[in-house]
């Protein structure tokens, strides 16, 4: 594996990871509100 393929893998996995807590974080300001 190169390093360019890594880091690809660890920018798509780092995206992810972004997209999760944000969706978590909405979950939770969604629930605090109600």
């Amino acid at each position: 594996m190169s390093v360019a393929e890594a880091l690809q893998i660890m920018l798509g996995f780092g995206g992810f990871i972004l997209s999760l807590l944000t969706f978590v974080m909405a979950l939770i300001l969604l629930r605090d509100k109600k």
